[in-house]
């Protein structure tokens, strides 16, 4: 079957998962970037600006409970600096430091700036030009984010720094380093799309991998699929995994069997309707040379019998010797017609199985001299010598009256047939699990051009002789039957001086 232009795959499964991998490689790299050029410095700044305020909540609930600072407070508050990385002074009303973590006397100044002097206001500005940003401003504290220019190499630092009042009264000043997050985003992104890159060729490599694996059966199922849109049922999908794509292989295989047995069924039902089809033509041709040849071989005897019943009517010849010669005409050939008509019951029964055979254990010598001694009146009156050679002691399998038929046939023929000598001779003998009987009489041969012909109803190689005798070409055709009905073969060749017919039976 050709395959058309439009069918051709143009992108194969294969292709479509590589491209699929390549989407969702870059997709997610382009998430990540967006992340982390608009998200990332929020997020980081969000998560500072919980730290430190979670920080003021933890040291305002540690005064709480305590009205002093004692060893263990002290201790609390160092972990908790030195964890979280902030920079902690706390004083009393009067500047008097009752704690400090880090550099204290730039934590002082910075107090002082912040809180003593009051220049912490919502313009965001302080008096030596800091860039300074509140972030966050209510009673207890504010929050507020700043950077400072180093003069010597120019380099900025930012920083988160909370000032304000304890709730049991104490000032305090609190500062967090803020990294330069800008120039971390910078960093990471090309760094990530460095690591993008080798993640990308890494996932075409692996996506061409997984697309082949799970492209192979598919192509194999598509190729079962041509074969059996072919009629070729051979080809059967082996995989043995336990997805969808096995199930589907095993389910074509189900339809491949089931479609082979349908086909086979339907090739054999079509089969036979043709040989129906045949043998009822077959069977018409031989309806309509049955009738043909019937009426042609009693149109004769008919005509005979009329005419010399119209001659006995009319008293041609009045004398009593013409009488019984016109009289014997009659009887001969309706006695003749009657023997046709018989012959012609016997071949139907044969050739529509309506006469079983009667399988039996016998010796074929007996029957062959039983026939033998049958015909002993038409053997004087054909001067013929008969002779028997064989064992007399062989047993065959067989219906004894059909070969008893068959005999009977073969030896009145080649009593009819006899010349040169008068010979005929019966052999029989045993090969193995068969029996061969053959009867040869001495004699003309059977033109070449009719030795496979004889064995068709009503045909006769020598039509006046065939006459003479009384033939109708009927006996050879009832021995084809027989032996056919036994599933045996019969045959007949020409030999030197005569003509020998034979068939085998089981022995």
């Amino acid at each position: 079957m050709k395959k058309n232009k439009n069918d051709s795959i143009k992108f194969s499964i294969r292709k479509k998962l590589v491209f699929i991998m390549i989407g969702i490689s870059s997709g997610m790299f382009l998430m990540y970037m967006f992340a982390n050029t608009f998200l990332l410095e929020k997020y980081y700044m969000n998560t500072k600006v919980k730290s430190i305020i979670s920080a003021y909540n933890s040291i305002d609930g540690i005064l709480k409970e305590n009205d002093e600072f004692d060893d263990t407070d002290i201790e609390s508050f160092t972990e908790l600096c030195a964890n979280t990385g902030i920079t902690l002074l706390i004083t009393d009303e009067t500047g008097y430091v009752l704690y400090d973590y880090g550099n204290s006397q730039m934590m002082q100044h910075r107090l002082e700036m912040s809180v003593f002097n009051q220049y912490g206001n919502d313009s965001g500005k302080s008096p030596d030009n800091e860039n300074l940003e509140i972030l966050e401003k209510n009673s207890k504290y504010v929050l507020q984010k700043y950077s400072i220019l180093s003069e010597g190499n120019g380099n900025k630092s930012e920083y988160l720094e909370m000032w304000g009042i304890f709730n049991n009264g104490n000032i305090f000043i609190m500062r967090m380093a803020v990294e330069n997050i800008q120039e971390s985003v910078r960093i990471f992104g090309e760094f990530l799309l460095a690591i993008s890159v080798v993640i990308l060729v890494i996932s075409i490599a692996v996506g061409d991998i997984i697309a082949r694996r799970f492209s192979r059966p598919l192509i194999e199922l598509t190729k079962i699929s041509e074969k059996m849109s072919e009629l070729d049922f051979n080809v059967h999908y082996e995989g043995n995994s336990r997805d969808e794509i096995s199930i589907l292989g095993k389910s074509m295989n189900q339809l491949s069997n089931k479609l082979e047995s349908t086909i086979t069924e339907l090739k054999k039902a079509n089969n036979e309707l043709k040989n129906d089809l045949k043998e009822k033509n077959e069977i018409d041709e031989m309806r309509k040379d049955f009738i043909s040849n019937v009426s042609h071989e009693l149109k004769t005897p008919i005509a005979l019998i009329q005419g010399y019943a119209e001659g006995l009517q009319e008293n041609i010849n009045d004398d009593e010797e013409s009488r019984n010669f016109y009289c014997e005409v009659i009887m001969d050939e309706a006695s003749k017609m009657n023997q046709m008509v018989k012959k012609l019951l016997t071949l139907t029964q044969l050739e529509f199985c309506n006469n079983s055979v009667y399988m039996e254990r016998f010796n074929i010598m007996e029957v062959i001299n039983g026939v033998v001694n049958k015909c002993g009146l038409m053997i004087e009156q054909k001067e013929a010598q008969i002779e028997i050679h064989g064992k007399s002691d062989v047993d065959v399998w067989a219906d004894e009256f059909q070969i008893e038929e068959v005999i009977t046939n073969y030896l009145t023929n080649a009593l009819n047939h006899l010349s040169n000598g008068n010979i005929i001779t019966i052999t029989v003998t045993k090969n193995n699990d068969t029996v061969r009987v053959a009867v040869h009489n001495t004699g003309e041969n059977i033109p070449e051009k009719d030795i496979n012909q004889i064995w068709v109803k009503f045909y006769k190689v020598d039509k006046a002789r065939t006459r003479e005798y009384g033939g109708n070409g009927i006996g050879l055709s009832i021995v084809k039957a027989i032996i056919d009905a036994h599933n045996h073969e019969c045959g007949v060749y020409n030999t030197e001086n005569g003509v020998e017919f034979w068939f085998e039976l089981d022995a």
